[in-house]
């Protein structure tokens, strides 16, 4: 066991095998269903104080898949494709669109490129991709009586499974013109992500990503969505580890070349509170504030990170 100064064991397991000791943190654990009520995000999450264990080598273990040369096509085709079918749907956003109208073309172009929409029954989901409108934080679900108008801010977050392996990106469209409030927000959430990314390399610690999406959020006067984050991915939708973006550098899960996971951050116009509606999905803004957000998966590599899901604008 190499030890890196802390209390959490992790086992990375890919085309060798490792467990390595990692930084004193709280370790966000998934359980394998959601308690009604309670987004995905949240699902089973119990915060386990692992520093404080008598015996470390006792506490629950956190798996971590890291994905050698063997996997770069399929995570790369998985990352495209459902980047792809993300360009799409920017490319048919109007005013009067409504969002069932989005989820019924995330279906169809998700087919038509061979694959399955990952978030389509996900624990009861009952949608293929998330829409969030203005004071939507996340996991809004489509529906016919939502319509976009204009000066609207909508996140469209699309998951594809395809050959075995998923991509997760999303972003966050102005539909006609917005606000200067509008603008404000969806250009630091933009910014945000770029600002997490620039931390991802093999040796450096969630807890960095946080930190700089956090410090730039308050930087430009808005705030960073607490508790629901990012996440491994791969051969499932969800899996370890989670990736807040809200932390302090230098601290929880040490990076490794072969991890998969997103960065999501979700930035409010206003405070970072936020509230559960009645749905048992949909995360909203506590103040009615504007929140946006952009997201990207991540294959961490020898020389920093590759964007799965980055495709050209054109």
């Amino acid at each position: 066991m190499q030890s890196l100064g802390g209390a959490a064991n992790v086992l990375l397991f890919g085309d060798g095998h490792e467990v390595v000791e990692l930084g004193k943190t709280h370790v966000l654990r998934l359980s394998r269903r959601r308690p009604k009520g309670i987004p995905w995000a949240y699902r089973g999450h119990t915060k386990r104080v692992l520093d404080s264990c008598a015996n470390p080598s006792d506490a629950n273990r956190v798996a971590i898949e890291l994905y050698g040369p063997r996997h770069a096509d399929a995570l790369r085709h998985a990352g495209r494709t459902a980047a792809m079918t993300l360009r799409c749907v920017r490319d048919r956003l109007k005013a009067g669109m409504s969002t069932a109208d989005i989820d019924a073309l995330v279906r169809r172009d998700t087919q038509s490129r061979g694959g399955i929409p990952s978030q389509l029954g996900y624990d009861g989901f009952p949608a293929a991709v998330c829409t969030s409108r203005n004071s939507v934080v996340c996991h809004g679900i489509p529906s016919k009586l939502a319509r976009l108008a204009p000066g609207d801010i909508i996140n469209v977050d699309v998951t594809t499974e395809i050959s075995g392996f998923h991509g997760d990106t999303s972003a966050t469209f102005s539909i006609g013109d917005v606000s200067a409030e509008a603008k404000h927000v969806v250009d630091v959430a933009r910014r945000c992500l770029t600002a997490g990314i620039a931390t991802v390399r093999d040796g450096s610690r969630v807890g960095d990503i946080g930190a700089a999406i956090t410090e730039l959020a308050h930087t430009e006067g808005c705030s960073a969505v607490r508790g629901v984050g990012g996440h491994g991915i791969g051969r499932q939708m969800h899996m370890e580890p989670h990736i807040p973006h809200d932390g302090t550098a230098g601290s929880g899960v040490r990076l490794r070349t072969g991890m998969a996971f997103t960065i999501e951050p979700m930035i409010n116009l206003g405070g970072h509170e936020i509230v559960f509606l009645p749905d048992g999905w949909t995360i909203e803004t506590a103040d009615g504030s504007l929140s946006a957000q952009f997201e990207h998966t991540l294959w961490v590599t020898d020389t920093g990170c590759e964007i799965l899901t980055e495709i050209s604008t054109d």
